[in-house]
């Protein structure tokens, strides 16, 4: 059985963080991830609010920080964790591949995307259901697209379809669109783009197991190749015993510490008010520095 002073779950910028910070305390950290290294960065089309970056895309940034860890001989390894157990002097990770042991944990399996709940939406993902424009757009090149959603993550993706696809309708169940002025103010100049606002989709239409088109408000159609579900997202927790929780989310201390000793947790895994890349920064530092506090002392 393997065995580590550490292992970080989850391979986004808070867990990357972590074992940066961990690895320069000297210990013997791994991180485990069951999805591409970079986490939702992989989502994102352009990030133009992180210091240091005029802009930078998603996937760049993703492959930059899983350089950075592969410089530090940091092991990566793939799997899909399904229980941490706790015991007295250590902890077990349990995935569908092996056991490991380590003195301590960080969890930042941080979220994924929110689904319709339509009947047919699991049926049809990869068939013209994604939650990802940047790693499904070109598959739809001068076709008619549907965006669902009314936030930034939606915003940003109708733009960048907008230079790929035919036509792109943004469907929004609000009044109002909850997205930052800068993004709204672009989305308005692009032609191709017709938002549809209070509306909500009832059907998904389909034709020889592929999308063909939605049905929304129960009395209009539109046709489209693909829908693009940018509606929010959800917690990806981890079984682990007695471990305090809310709403799916991580409860932590300042320290980055759950109730369960040598147990910590950052990024979009924890409970907190601002689900930002530059927070899940802060808390991967923090969370590794006080960990290893932990362990050494």
């Amino acid at each position: 059985m393997l065995n580590f002073d550490v292992v970080v779950i989850g391979c986004g910028v808070a867990g990357i963080t972590s074992a940066i910070y961990l690895k320069r305390a000297n210990l013997n950290v791994c991180i485990i991830e069951k999805n591409a290294p970079g986490g939702q960065l992989n989502m994102i089309s352009e990030i133009n609010n992180y210091p240091g970056y005029k802009s930078i895309d998603g996937p760049t940034f993703a492959y930059n920080l899983f350089e950075q860890i592969n410089n530090l001989n940091i092991p990566y390894k793939y799997g899909n964790v399904l229980e941490i157990v706790n015991k007295r002097n250590k902890k077990i990770i349990v995935t569908n591949k092996e056991k490991i042991t380590c003195k301590g944990v960080i969890i930042a399996t941080g979220r994924k995307p929110r689904e319709l709940g339509i009947e047919n939406e699991k049926k049809l993902l990869g068939s013209g259901i994604s939650y990802c424009a940047i790693c499904d757009g070109s598959l739809y090149k001068d076709k008619e697209v549907v965006v669902v959603g009314g936030g930034n993550s939606a915003l940003e993706n109708a733009i960048y379809l907008s230079k790929i696809c035919k036509k792109i309708y943004l469907i929004h169940r609000n009044e109002n669109i909850k997205a930052d002025n800068i993004l709204l103010e672009k989305l308005n100049k692009i032609e191709n783009i017709e938002i549809i606002l209070n509306s909500k989709i009832n059907m998904i239409l389909e034709k020889n197991d592929r999308v063909s088109g939605i049905l929304i408000n129960n009395d209009r159609e539109i046709m489209c190749e693909a829908i693009f579900i940018n509606i929010g997202n959800v917690p990806v927790l981890i079984k682990c015993d007695n471990l305090k929780t809310t709403d799916g989310y991580i409860v932590v201390n300042k320290n980055m510490k759950t109730n369960i000793n040598k147990i910590y947790a950052c990024g979009d895994i924890i409970k907190k008010d601002v689900y930002q890349i530059t927070t899940a920064v802060s808390e991967g530092t923090i969370a590794a520095i006080n960990l290893a506090n932990d362990i050494n002392n």
